[in-house]
């Protein structure tokens, strides 16, 4: 059997394992919110495990795999600090809540089927670039494709991380109640944190596309693009914002939606 044919089944299984085990914690708590910090904790651990598998020691490898353990620290450390800073995440108290009195589903079923089930499989497949990058021995040094893209990677990690830190600070004066935030690297984008994520998932394949089974790899950051701006990411926000501040109509106009670019001048919004 191919060895990256394992390695993927390996994966899955310790992906599948990661996630039976949060998901009964998150049940004897009545509470799916820690997932979302599993989705990037789980990356990281992918990334050590195929590592692991493949031998690691070649500069690819430890590129790979570093870079998405660094991301998965710091995005799965920040959403576990949001958990324990604001409390249940009111998304899946509401979908928790709906399947009970709509269907008749009980906690543990509910959220083993709308929350944690759907997540196992996408992450895999969005952490596709540290796994197949791995496991082909050949070019196991960078060339410059690769290292462009490990530089990407790190400017996404820094720039997501920045936008983290920015809004945070926003939130907490509570001069900035009911306001919207378009200070710092949101005046640019209205999803800075989106944007940084992308770039740091496409900077991964790059570096695993110097191997053509890395190539093959390209389906994890298009889905990650394809679902945070079209699916579960921008729309979820967008329409929440738009509901809750009625100044993010105008904000809309005059910010880009996910590139950074300078904002319109008002009269142009």
């Amino acid at each position: 059997m191919p060895e990256f044919v394992v390695v993927l089944a390996v994966n899955a299984a310790v992906i599948l394992g990661l996630f039976v085990l949060a998901w009964a914690v998150c049940v004897a708590m009545r509470d799916c919110t820690p997932v979302d910090s599993l989705w990037g904790l789980g990356m990281g651990v992918v990334a050590v495990s195929t590592y692991l598998q493949t031998g690691g020691g070649t500069e690819r490898r430890i590129v790979l795999t570093a870079i998405c353990v660094a991301w998965a620290l710091r995005l799965g450390g920040y959403m576990l600090w949001r958990w324990r800073d604001h409390g249940p995440d009111g998304r899946y108290v509401r979908l928790l809540d709906k399947a009970k009195a709509e269907r008749g589903w009980g906690y543990g079923y509910a959220a083993f089927r709308l929350v944690f089930l759907l997540q196992m499989p996408l992450l895999w497949l969005v952490c596709l670039p540290v796994q197949l990058g791995q496991v082909s021995a050949e070019s196991a040094d960078l060339g410059t494709l690769g290292w462009i893209g490990a530089a990407l990677a790190l400017f996404g990690l820094a720039f997501e991380a920045l936008a983290d830190w920015q809004l945070v600070r926003f939130k907490k004066n509570p001069a900035n109640a009911g306001q919207v935030m378009d200070k710092g690297l949101w005046r640019y984008t209205r999803h800075p944190n989106y944007f940084g994520d992308a770039c740091v998932w496409w900077g991964l394949w790059l570096v695993a596309a110097e191997t053509s089974l890395g190539l093959f790899a390209v389906i994890g950051p298009m889905y990650l693009v394809f679902t945070l701006t079209r699916w579960s990411g921008v729309p979820t926000v967008e329409g929440r914002l738009r509901r809750r501040k009625p100044a993010y109509e105008a904000y809309m106009r005059r910010t880009s939606g996910f590139f950074p670019w300078p904002p319109k001048p008002p009269e142009a919004a």
